[in-house]
């Protein structure tokens, strides 16, 4: 948690810590990247000539494995350690962006903050701390933090970065305010104030409707020539959502509508880690929808995988919906290991927190793999895997039987005898009763083999017998 001035280390401590920190946003979690980024710019504050002299070996450290313009801890650290060049005006930071992708939101508003930090750095326009400071490990501010925050900002005579506050009301919200902060943050009197309070009456940032589709085609065979052919994929759209005027032009793209199959340079994104889900810690979905086609390509492709981005939609302070359970769906049958194993540890933490939609999760399996999208081997060890930790009966046996009608309607229904076994399992430890008409018509075949064995035993279990 980084909460005012008890999360700042003392300079030697910061130096040492950034040393050994890795220079690239991703390489880190997001609560060790946050705490370091908050400590540099709170010591500039406080003590700039001493932070500068203390970051020289940092510095020459960094020089080697600087990442993208933008990523990471390098850029702020460059600049807190060069000398202060008050003529160039930080505000003009976005001058010359040009938006390329909408896939790249949430990236755009990162860049937006580093850039903008980086620039008040430069300039010698220091702050007390950033605004957008967690205050959990999800990357959510709490509203009391920021409201504390922009009162000291207002003591000190600062005013609010753009990017740096925009980030701040997106990680703030969940729902209603307590009645003593909206008083305290009446009391501000910043000009950004009037628009602060309206946000936090409002609980934040609104969630857009979505809507959700196949991609277009009829579904071909992958091949190695061609990789992943079209029509086998499932993704997810959002609606434009109201009120960007008021935040950086980099953050406009997150308000547009999303078209889930829209085409552009970056279709690839490799950036997809638990910064990403902090940049909007109350809306997994939208991080999700924006992302789920490089998610896909992992199960469907020859994608890299996204294990931290995973277990961050499931560890998120949001609700989750179909892109969500659809980035978990992929993730169960992704060729990397690393993320089935993360899509397994989401699934369990989902189920933990009372955020996971059994059926939801079970039919969306059902259909990609209907569509060949996933690969049933695959999904059946990482099912296994879920269903062997201790609790994790009812919540696996939620997702197999909303998903083996569609399963056993596959044409090759020959390799669902494991799954069949691991339903039985789950029904037989959960105490599940009723009928699943596809299975009983299974049960009811003649012959002796693996799927019809495990088909009448999941019968008998689930009559009670």
């Amino acid at each position: 948690m980084i909460k005012g001035e008890t999360a700042v280390p003392p300079l030697g401590s910061l130096a040492e810590e950034l040393l050994v920190a890795p220079a690239g946003r991703g390489d880190q979690d997001v609560e060790t990247y946050e705490r370091l980024l908050n400590a540099v710019v709170t010591w500039a504050y406080r003590d700039r000539d001493a932070l500068a002299a203390a970051l020289g070996p940092v510095v020459r450290e960094f020089a080697g494995r600087r990442r993208g313009p933008g990523q990471g801890l390098t850029p702020v650290v460059e600049q807190a350690a060069g000398a202060a060049r008050a003529e160039e005006p930080w505000e003009n930071a976005e001058r010359g962006w040009l938006e390329l992708c909408r896939h790249e939101a949430l990236d755009y508003i990162a860049g937006a903050r580093i850039g903008e930090i980086a620039a008040r750095l430069r300039a010698g326009d220091h702050v007390p701390s950033l605004l957008a400071a967690p205050s959990r490990p999800t990357g959510a501010v709490e509203p009391h933090d920021l409201v504390e925050r922009l009162a000291r900002y207002e003591r000190s005579g600062v005013r609010p970065g753009p990017a740096d506050l925009g980030q701040a009301l997106l990680r703030c919200g969940g729902g209603p305010v307590e009645p003593e902060v909206l008083r305290a943050a009446e009391k501000l009197e910043l000009p950004e104030g009037p628009r602060i309070l309206a946000w936090l009456r409002q609980g934040g940032l609104p969630h857009p409707a979505w809507w959700r589709e196949r991609e277009a085609g009829e579904p071909e065979r992958p091949s190695r020539r061609r990789g992943a052919r079209a029509g086998r994929r499932i993704l997810v759209g959002t609606e434009a959502i109201e009120g960007r005027g008021e935040f950086p032009r980099r953050f406009w793209s997150l308000f547009r509508t999303f078209e889930p199959h829209i085409g552009c340079p970056h279709f690839g994104l490799d950036r997809r880690d638990g910064h990403t889900v902090a940049v909007l810690p109350w809306h997994p979905e939208v991080a999700a929808a924006r992302l789920l086609s490089g998610i896909a390509s992992a199960a469907d492709g020859d994608g890299r995988g996204a294990p931290a981005f995973l277990h961050a939609l499931a560890a998120s302070e949001g609700p989750a919906g179909p892109a969500v359970h659809l980035a978990v769906a992929y993730g169960l049958a992704s060729a990397p290991e690393q993320d089935r194993q993360a899509a397994v540890q989401a699934l369990l933490l989902l189920a933990a927190r009372g955020r996971l939609d059994g059926p939801l999760l079970g039919r969306e399996v059902g259909e990609l793999v209907a569509l060949g999208t996933l690969k049933v081997p695959l999904l059946t060890g990482s099912l296994r895997t879920a269903a062997m930790s201790p609790g994790a009966a009812a919540p696996v046996w939620n997702v197999l039987a909303a998903a083996l009608p569609g399963l056993l309607a596959c044409t090759r229904p020959q390799l669902h005898g494991a799954l069949l076994a691991i339903a039985a399992d789950c029904a037989q430890q959960s105490g599940a009763r009723g009928e699943l008409p596809e299975v009983s018509a299974l049960a009811g075949r003649p012959g002796s083999s693996q799927l019809v064995k495990q088909a009448r035993r999941l019968r008998d279990v689930l009559a009670g017998r």
